[in-house]
């Protein structure tokens, strides 16, 4: 028998055996279904992480976990995402839990087999147990746990929970995953955490098995204690050993000075010829540097040569001086500076050599209440791309809301205004290109105000070109992402529609996306428009930003209106949202009611001022 037959037939054996000899298998994911009230999903739930191997980086676990690396260090209290991690360093990971489409609950992690993996070792030692590998089976139908194919994605469902409405109600806003040792009780797990036993009880009953998950019920996240990570000190030394240095110090310099004396003596008697070998290495260091620029750069003109004629090309000293050097005073945002170039500014965006598939989608829009794009530079060197966009001169519409510096907030007219021009540039996207576009990061601050207050649309980095399109990583900003990406992957233009819905929320109300226990703005609408009309007014009164009631009257009609579409952009079915076609429609007519309600006020001013 072979050795790839032996392996075939031992691979089941070892595997029932590892079964057999862990516990915490005996958890089973099909207990984890959803509830009947699905007001309280999806969430951001967290994983209490463990660093078991040895120089394991926060950059290898946020991969695992398919989240960002300030992501982990905000929630853990690490100063800096690149600090290295220390064995036995505890870690919170967030993660998005939420109820999938098998009517089961858990977070999606996706993970590309690689050699030598299989489903008892991931889910054990890399995902620490959180889940059970017949859980992975279960949820991957179609992979064969005993010939996994290197390459092929599987998801691992990480056990999760959120709190439901109850223990919202008592103060609870988020759900710690927590694998359940041998070493642990109820009592010392709850004085880790500052809890109440009962409270553990409570959620996860009393019989818990070894290596199962549990659930922690907090208020807030818990500040972890992190470890220090002390220089390593130099030996003292001996007073021998300062004379044996010394010596050698004293020889190094000496050899230095000969091999010195050395060349200027060949230099003074050659330097024609030295003068020639240095020009013919110079020269040929050129070729070969001009050769691979050239190499590097074909793929990318190749790809981009039908729009070289609309947008220019930069060069990269242009962009260091308007720049400063990409000096920090200079920076807006992430990695996009403020240059001028030619008396103009620009928006410069500094990305490492991923920014193909964003220009690719640049160049097929062009409009209005888009950021638009005016060139971009190529840089080999560091294997850099540069894209610049016009600079738009206000800010984002999450600072205009959200920050307390602000000394003039936005009036009802103007919040209208950005919204309908946003879901024009919406419908541009999804109704004018070919393929559809999906932009796939709607938020506020990704919404910028010109100088006479007007929307655009800015960073397509997530974007995606086809109407319908699985992706194995969600990436997406928590509050803002729809449930079917969350539970699937499925990226159409619905997901857009979800998100421009909780933006319209924001506009209304002046809250966040996210609240500061961690509940997203489209589950605290709740039965806002429920009632009579009188009941309706108040209580939308109550949940609206009070700029707007302490500003002049506007038409709470409109108002009503624009939270209505918002309503049936967040429902979570997506083919019960409205199209951005339909949405444009009822927000010009909602800009209409404001109008004729203006036009009404107007006589009654003239009449107090007679």
């Amino acid at each position: 028998m072979n050795m790839i037959g032996v392996n075939l037939w031992f691979s089941p054996i070892l595997l029932l055996l590892s079964c057999w000899l862990s516990p915490f298998q005996a958890q089973d994911i099909t207990s984890f279904k959803c509830s009947d009230d699905p007001s309280y999903y999806p969430c951001q739930a967290y994983v209490f992480y463990q660093v078991m191997a040895p120089d394991l980086t926060l950059t290898e676990v946020s991969d695992l976990f398919c989240v960002s690396r300030l992501m982990i260090s905000r929630a853990s209290n690490i100063s800096s995402p690149s600090s290295r991690l220390l064995p036995n360093q505890k870690l919170f990971v967030p993660v998005t839990c939420s109820c999938n489409s098998n009517g089961l609950f858990y977070a999606n992690i996706y993970y590309t087999i690689q050699s030598g993996n299989t489903f008892f070792d991931l889910s054990h030692n890399q995902f620490q147990n959180f889940t059970t590998y017949q859980s992975v089976e279960f949820v991957n139908p179609s992979l064969v746990p005993i010939n996994l194919t290197i390459g092929s994605d599987a998801i691992f469902p990480i056990f999760c929970n959120c709190p439901n409405t109850t223990q919202m109600q008592t103060g609870i806003n988020h759900i710690i995953s927590y694998v359940y040792r041998p070493s642990d009780t109820i009592a010392s797990i709850a004085a880790t955490f500052g809890l109440d036993a009962q409270s553990i009880i409570e959620i996860n009953g009393q019989n818990i098995n070894p290596w199962s998950v549990i659930f922690l019920p907090v208020s807030q996240i818990p500040q972890l204690d992190q470890p220090y990570v002390p220089r390593i000190s130099k030996p003292e030394i001996e007073v021998e050993d300062h004379i044996i240095i010394g010596l050698a110090i004293g020889l190094g310099i000496s050899l230095f000075l000969l091999v010195i004396l050395i060349l200027l003596t060949f230099l003074c008697c050659n330097g024609e010829i030295v003068s020639k070998l240095k020009g013919t290495r110079d020269d040929k260091e050129k070729q070969l540097w001009s050769l691979n620029k050239k190499k590097w750069e074909k793929n990318f003109i190749t790809d981009v040569s039908d729009s070289l004629d609309k947008y220019g090309v930069y060069d990269i000293r242009d962009l260091r001086q308007a720049t400063a050097g990409f000096n920090q005073s200079c920076l807006i945002e992430g990695s996009v500076y403020k240059g001028c170039i030619g008396g103009e500014f620009y928006a410069i965006k500094r990305m490492k050599w991923n920014a193909l598939e964003e220009l690719k989608i640049l160049q097929k829009v062009n409009h209005g209440n888009l950021v638009k794009l005016k060139g971009f530079c190529i840089h080999p060197e560091f294997g850099s791309c540069y894209l610049v966009y016009e600079y738009v001169e206000n800010d984002s519409l999450y600072s205009w809301l959200h920050e307390d510096n602000r000394t003039k907030k936005l009036d009802w007219k103007t919040r209208l205004r950005i919204a309908i021009d946003v879901a024009n540039g919406l419908q541009y996207i999804h109704e004018h290109t070919r393929p559809t576009v999906v932009h796939k990061d709607i938020k506020t601050s990704n919404i910028l105000l010109d100088g006479s207050m007007r929307a655009k649309i800015a960073n397509f980095g997530l974007a995606k070109s086809g109407y319908i399109a699985v992706t194995k990583c969600i990436i997406g900003t928590h509050g803002y992402i729809a449930p079917e990406y969350l539970t699937d992957g499925t990226v159409t233009t619905k997901m857009d529609v979800f998100s421009f819905g909780v933006v319209l929320l924001e506009l209304v109300s002046g809250k966040e996306a996210i609240n500061e226990e961690g509940k997203p703005l489209s589950i605290d609408i709740g039965n806002l428009l429920e009632g009579e009309e009188d009941e309706k007014e108040e209580k939308l009164k109550e949940w609206m930003d009070k700029v707007l009631l302490d500003e002049n009257p506007c038409s709470i009609e409109s108002i009503m209106n624009v939270v209505t579409v918002a309503i049936s952009c967040v429902e979570k079915d997506p083919s019960s949202r409205p199209t951005m076609v339909d949405i444009v429609y009822t927000l010009s007519k909602s800009e209409a009611l404001c109008f004729d309600y203006s036009m009404q006020e107007e006589p009654e001013t003239e009449i107090q001022q007679q």
